[in-house]
């Protein structure tokens, strides 16, 4: 089943160094020619940094709000925390098109519609629950002696958070942080319903290139997209992996 799932991309990536503008598999030439086009065309370069520059923003807001809920949530005693935690997590629950739309028809009504603020926030509802539940999970494994003891040494709350918690959790952040980045950077539904012209995001000029103009060079695009997924996923493996053999001597 794998391996029938992740048979298009070894099909996509040899046709993105065909020689031609057409779609060709086996490609007849090979050559660098459609990355070329990809990295010197104004507008797929254009949208490309309009979804770093979100993702990046949405990666922020998601560990800021990702990692104090997580926080609330595991080391809170109060009322209704089932119920609370369950709300946090709703966004990974309830279809895409649902939020999409509900963003949409909200944004609007402010005026906000088709602004990067706007796909900024719809990513970060979109990617914190993926932040809370990494980060819930990692702080679990974190002794609350050790925030114990630094409150009994005189830290305050925030000093304690920043200067013990946050350190223990440098993995589970940083893995956090590259699945947020790579959510935001491939996400295609919220960001349909709120771009424009002006501030589309690279996934969805992919899919109107699709729609309208069937360029080659998506497959420039979508095999230098696959490394970044893979570069990411490889990242988050090893990061988790040091952390388990430092735990371990410790």
């Amino acid at each position: 089943i794998f391996a029938f799932l992740i048979l298009p991309s070894f099909v996509v990536i040899p046709m993105s160094f065909g020689d031609t503008d057409e779609f060709m598999f086996p490609p007849q030439g090979l050559s660098t020619y459609l990355y070329e086009k990809y990295f010197f065309d104004g507008n797929w370069m254009e949208t490309t940094r309009q979804s770093f520059v979100v993702a990046v923003l949405s990666t922020v807001a998601c560990l800021f709000f990702g990692v104090t809920a997580a926080y609330g949530v595991v080391r809170g005693n109060f009322p209704g925390k089932r119920l609370v935690t369950m709300f946090l997590l709703t966004p990974m629950f309830v279809p895409l098109i649902v939020i999409a739309l509900g963003l949409y028809m909200y944004f609007a009504t402010l005026g906000l519609s088709g602004s990067t603020i706007s796909i900024v926030v719809g990513h970060t509802l979109h990617g914190t629950p993926f932040v809370i539940v990494l980060c819930m999970a990692a702080l679990r494994h974190v002794d609350p002696n050790l925030e114990a003891a630094a409150r009994v040494m005189g830290a305050g709350r925030v000093y304690t958070l920043v200067k013990v918690t946050l350190p223990l959790l440098k993995p589970a952040l940083f893995a956090s942080a590259l699945f947020a980045f790579l959510i935001s950077f491939d996400e295609v539904v919220i960001s349909w319903f709120l771009t424009t012209v002006y501030t589309q995001t690279l996934p969805v000029k992919m899919y109107s290139s699709i729609q309208w103009e069937i360029s080659p060079v998506l497959a420039a695009v979508s095999s230098l997209l696959t490394l970044l997924a893979f570069v990411i996923c490889v990242a988050g493996v090893l990061v988790q992996k040091d952390d388990k053999q430092e735990t371990t001597q410790g």
